[in-house]
């Protein structure tokens, strides 16, 4: 069941409240919405998580938290979920929603060769700024929708499949006292 298995990789809601990067939230933190898992909470959240998982700022966290809360959806799991982009899976995420920003352009993606400089990047964000640019937004709409509505799915699957368990069950052991 997705709740079982996503309550597993969360962290303890008492210690994300101890967070110094989230004190900025003050009380709001104390709202149980926030930290309760069910269907709508957690597809909300992750899909939150999603869209700002392909956003090419520092301070992802931070606004998947910072949307989370007035949505009433988990937070945990918000900001769990924008770290599918960490340090060894963005450079072919961001590469691949440069590829999909240059071809809805229709600008030819050069080969380009990155250099870990300050001046590389300022010099980059006029040739393929605008492809990345179009390609972050593109990838954090559709993979923050697909996200949404995939887990939303998965979750009323696993609660039919726990349904027809028990009704199964409960005509078995019917079946038994007959």
């Amino acid at each position: 069941m997705p709740k079982n298995f996503i309550k597993r990789l969360l962290p303890d809601p008492t210690s994300v409240k101890q967070n110094r990067a989230l004190k900025v939230f003050g009380s709001i933190l104390h709202e149980p919405n926030l930290w309760h898992l069910n269907r709508k909470s957690a597809s909300g959240a992750f899909g939150i998580g999603l869209f700002f998982a392909f956003w090419p700022v520092p301070f992802q966290m931070w606004l998947s938290a910072a949307t989370a809360i007035p949505c009433r959806v988990n937070l945990p799991l918000s900001v769990a979920t924008v770290w599918i982009t960490n340090p060894f899976t963005m450079p072919p995420i961001f590469y691949g929603a440069y590829w999909i920003g240059s071809t809805v352009l229709g600008t030819e993606s050069d080969g380009f060769h990155f250099e870990p400089t300050w001046e590389w990047v300022v010099n980059s964000l006029s040739t393929i700024g605008p492809a990345f640019l179009l390609g972050c937004g593109i990838c954090s709409v559709v993979f923050g929708l697909a996200g949404y509505y995939t887990l939303n799915w998965l979750w009323r699957f696993s609660v039919v499949k726990a349904w027809q368990a028990r009704r199964e069950k409960r005509q078995n052991k019917h079946k038994q006292v007959k």
